[in-house]
């Protein structure tokens, strides 16, 4: 296949420059100033515009003063509306594609509107701006000098009678089967195959339709994606990706951490050949594409779309600042407004700002996905950084994991309970691993640190291995399992564990 990256590149390198140029709090605010004018507009002409008071080129103080900060909840009616066809209800026009997401507080799936201003002015945006920082960073790229290996998901969802057109899935199905045509000469699967809902057919379809294929990068969840890649490489007969496609060079990533993963990821890859992105793309929108060598950390696209506010973690009575005004160092809970109708929607996203400019981000955890059930605090980001320590220094590799506490009860101290699907197991044993694991959370967190002082207040955690194929299983259980589902990591409560260990038995 012709290499067309020299010619494409100096277009990709000019938009990463443009981003970059953001890199003052004076350009940040023009640049989501300049936004928040183009979503005004757009919502002055909804029935949510008119009844919240969105008027063209209102301020940022008058927007916030108006306009509610509000969850799925609070606006499932209105989504409702437009999954029936209403249009103008959250924004212009009639919204035919939705993406199911996981669930809310009252158990409900959510459906999250995915306009054709949200392709356009975010996803598919999002998207260029992933591979335009890529070649950026990588002058001697060949990209585009093969194809892409998309892993999507599906459109099978719960709903039922919904109107001529209406399709409902996962973001992801929604973004392949809106594609322009012209890219689907460049990435494979065929549409037919990236939409399958059957997995147990669909892995198969994946490797026959891509192991003859000069495959150049990857885009999906680490934790499916490495399921793919094991089963190519056994259609292929084949130790290592790279005997398979000689070409392959990045993997663009997301979804969950890739921490846990990255040393199983160097075991069946050329280390010398592969660059790993990151990438914060959610089915609320595209925010964040890593544009340095530091793992996790990643640039807020402030121009595709999207306006932000920032509600500090440690205070959620406070009130929401702007992009502009955000402190280093400091946690915050995400909330967007963006051209899907999302209106100062809490993603459920808590992010660290790593430097305000250019504002890059570190994603710390969801809202209601941590453990702080003795006053430990435990977030994602400690979990998945204190895995990874552990494996690396025992040898073992971990495909899945979820954490839950055990409370105190009558003549025992509370602990942390850990169900984990091994790759590899721990050569020392599963003890010495939750001493290691251990050891290496409190290294991550104070606050597990202190708590685990002296074993007065909070046991040593408890490691639970979990049968080969407990974690898809119980995806399948909720009806989840699919290329964008994902393991909730930690829980506040023993819901998730508890529905996992009887599937275990």
């Amino acid at each position: 296949m012709l290499n067309l990256t020299p010619l494409v590149r100096p277009r990709f390198v000019k938009d990463a420059m443009a981003d970059l140029a953001v890199d003052s709090r004076e350009a940040i605010r023009d640049a989501q100033t300049a936004v928040l004018a183009m979503l005004t507009r757009g919502g002055a002409a909804t029935a949510y515009g008119r009844e919240k008071g969105i008027r063209p080129a209102m301020s940022y103080q008058e927007f916030a003063s108006r306009v509610p900060v509000t969850d799925y909840p609070a606006i499932r009616p209105w989504v409702e509306r437009m999954l029936h066809g209403e249009r103008d209800i959250l924004w212009p026009g009639r919204c035919v594609r939705f993406a199911q997401s996981s669930g809310t507080s009252d158990g409900k799936s959510k459906f999250i509107p995915v306009t054709d201003d949200s392709l356009r002015l975010n996803h598919y945006s999002g998207g260029s701006a992933v591979v335009s920082h890529y070649l950026r960073r990588n002058p001697a790229s060949r990209l585009f000098a093969g194809k892409s290996f998309i892993l999507g998901g599906s459109f099978a969802n719960e709903l039922s009678g919904l109107p001529t057109g209406v399709k409902v899935g996962d973001l992801s199905a929604n973004l392949i089967d809106a594609i322009n045509p012209v890219v689907n000469l460049f990435r494979v699967p065929s549409k037919r195959i990236a939409l399958m809902e059957d997995w147990s057919k669909k892995l198969p379809a994946l490797a026959e339709a891509s192991v003859r294929e000069n495959i150049t990068n990857i885009s999906g969840v680490p934790s499916w994606f490495l399921t793919v890649l094991r089963r190519v490489m056994e259609r292929a007969g084949a130790d290592n990706i790279h005997e398979v496609w000689p070409g392959l060079e990045v993997f663009f990533h997301g979804g969950i951490s890739f921490e846990p993963y990255r040393e199983l990821y160097r075991s069946i890859t050329d280390p010398a050949r592969m660059h790993y992105v990151e990438t914060y793309n959610a089915s609320e929108g595209f925010f964040a594409v890593q544009d340095t060598d530091t793992p996790r950390s990643m640039l807020l696209l402030l121009r595709h779309g999207v306006f932000y506010e920032f509600v500090p973690a440690d205070d959620q009575s406070a009130p929401p600042v702007p992009a502009w005004e955000v402190e280093p160092g400091r946690c915050y809970s995400l909330l967007i407004t963006a051209p899907n109708g999302l209106w100062r929607y809490a993603i459920g996203d808590v992010v660290r700002i790593d430097t305000v400019a250019p504002l890059r981000i570190t994603i710390a955890g969801r809202t209601k996905a941590y453990i702080n059930a003795f006053g430990e605090e435990l977030m994602v980001h400690n979990a998945d950084a204190a895995l990874a320590a552990a494996c690396a220094a025992t040898g073992a590799s971990v495909l899945n994991y979820t954490a839950a506490p055990v409370y105190t009860s009558e003549g025992k101290r509370g602990r942390h309970q850990w169900l984990i699907e091994w790759d590899k197991e721990p050569p020392c044993g599963i003890e010495a691993f939750a001493d290691e694991l251990d050891n290496r959370l409190q290294q991550e967190n104070s606050d597990y640190q202190a708590k685990r002082a002296g074993g007065i207040f909070l046991d040593r955690l408890s490691i639970t291995t979990a049968r080969p194929g407990l974690f898809d299983a119980w995806l399948g259980s909720t009806g989840k399992l699919g290329g964008q589902r994902k393991v909730p990591r930690l829980s506040n409560t023993r819901e998730t564990i508890e529905s996992m260990l009887e599937l275990n038995k």
